[in-house]
């Protein structure tokens, strides 16, 4: 073998090391990932048991003080429900923290309206943790070496869970009855005219 055949063969090894060195690297990273991801949603799960336990508990304390919570408990049982493979958690979610925000927290005994509060921050906090987690692996799962050598192997994909952040006193649908608002465009420009 010659020089030019030496040099070559030297150049595809030094090629394939550093493409398998990559590879590994890769493989690891998003192994990581998928574990992080895999424990955000834990903790997901975790804050909304611990949310929909608070609602039950806020729930208790209304018919206590002869106020109606029905709405509440079939939010409760809907979150329940919605657990399974086929139910749809996060629209069922979104109806629990709609019925959480139409209650008046004014007659909730303080330890009470304190677990609820601090189990809507920690489910906020959880949701991003989790959807955080969610971007990064589709970010590398997205990338052409992870796609065309299938990196991911079986890894089922990642989803984010996107349901509405809970605000005191803020309700997500329109009180029944609500008016008629126009909605007012900014000026034109050209004409400076406003355009309804």
């Amino acid at each position: 073998m010659n020089a030019v055949s030496w040099t070559l063969v030297v150049a595809v090894v030094l090629v394939l090391a550093w493409v398998t060195v990559l590879c590994v690297g890769r493989v690891r990273r998003l192994d990581r990932l998928h574990v992080r991801t895999d424990a955000a949603r834990a903790g997901l799960e975790s804050a909304l048991e611990r949310r929909a336990g608070a609602a039950l508990v806020v729930a208790a304390v209304l018919e206590s003080e002869g106020r109606r919570a029905d709405r509440l408990r079939e939010a409760e049982a809907g979150t329940r429900s919605a657990r399974t493979p086929a139910g749809d958690r996060e629209a069922a979610e979104n109806v629990l923290g709609r019925a959480l925000a139409a209650v008046e927290r004014s007659v909730l005994p303080a330890a009470v309206l304190e677990e609820l509060v601090d189990a809507e921050q920690l489910l906020i906090l959880a949701r991003r943790v989790h959807n955080d987690a969610v971007r990064d692996t589709l970010g590398l799962r997205s990338r052409r070496l992870v796609r065309w050598l299938h990196l991911a192997g079986t890894a089922p994909l990642p989803a984010y869970f996107e349901i509405a952040d809970a605000e005191a006193g803020v309700t997500t649908t329109a009180p029944s009855g609500a008016p008629d608002l126009r909605i007012i465009a900014p000026p034109d420009v050209r004409s400076g005219v406003r355009r309804t």
